[in-house]
């Protein structure tokens, strides 16, 4: 069975999530944020000491948007991956990747310099210059999405899932409020569907069973620094 280490908001949520759009039985190991600090056992698992980290048997990965892609086209079935033959599949391996190294990269140095940091390393500046670095990068996605329900193929794939979470740590650090018009109604479609909202129930679920705060290290304002 695979087997996904994970915490509440972090990046290791796309797998959780592409995990329940595909149907996959799956063990969900909850730590606390960041485990390198605060589970020190970890660094066994995953001597990186970041999350997620999948097993699906001998198979071993700690890239969120990889692992996303390797689930999609392992279970192509599914529907969720867009194959090398599609006219789609460049579209479809951009924004898979778009999701995570244009758009979630600059979220961190925001929580990171904005959050993490006790308050005399904080960096105002770096925090705003990285917050618009990261809505510009966004409104790229405006036309596209004022014509299309999803990023490509016409329908909803991984590509989607990268991305949503993007928006999901966008919205915790207090971006969702700027996104572009098409860009947020994108947003609330995605948090419709049912696998989303079943990946937050199982997060919260295993969260509060095997100890771990349900609440989001992520969310600025309510986590300490």
């Amino acid at each position: 069975m695979i087997r996904l280490h994970h915490c509440v908001s972090a990046r290791s949520f796309r797998p959780l999530w592409l995990l329940e759009e595909l149907g996959l039985p799956y063990e969900l190991v909850m730590h606390p944020f960041p485990p390198r600090v605060h589970d020190e056992a970890f660094l066994e698992i995953n001597p990186l000491g970041t999350v997620p980290a999948l097993f699906d048997g001998e198979v071993a990965m700690t890239e969120s948007a990889a692992i996303c892609q390797y689930l999609a086209s392992r279970h192509a079935e599914a529907g969720l991956e867009v194959a090398p033959g599609d006219p789609a599949y460049g579209d479809y391996l951009n924004f898979l990747h778009f999701g995570e190294a244009t758009l979630t990269f600059p979220q961190t140095l925001v929580l990171r310099y904005g959050h993490f940091e006790p308050p005399e390393r904080r960096q105002p500046q770096v925090v705003e210059d990285y917050a618009r670095w990261c809505l510009s990068r966004l409104r790229t996605l405006a036309p596209r999405l004022e014509r299309e329900g999803f990023l490509c193929a016409g329908r909803f794939t991984a590509a989607d899932v990268s991305v949503g979470y993007a928006l999901l740590l966008a919205s915790h650090i207090g971006l969702g409020e700027r996104f572009k018009p098409a860009v947020a109604a994108y947003w609330a479609r995605l948090q419709q569907r049912e696998a989303f909202r079943r990946a937050l129930a199982v997060e919260r679920e295993a969260a509060l069973a095997q100890g771990v705060s349900p609440e989001s290290a992520m969310a600025v304002g309510r986590a300490s620094a």
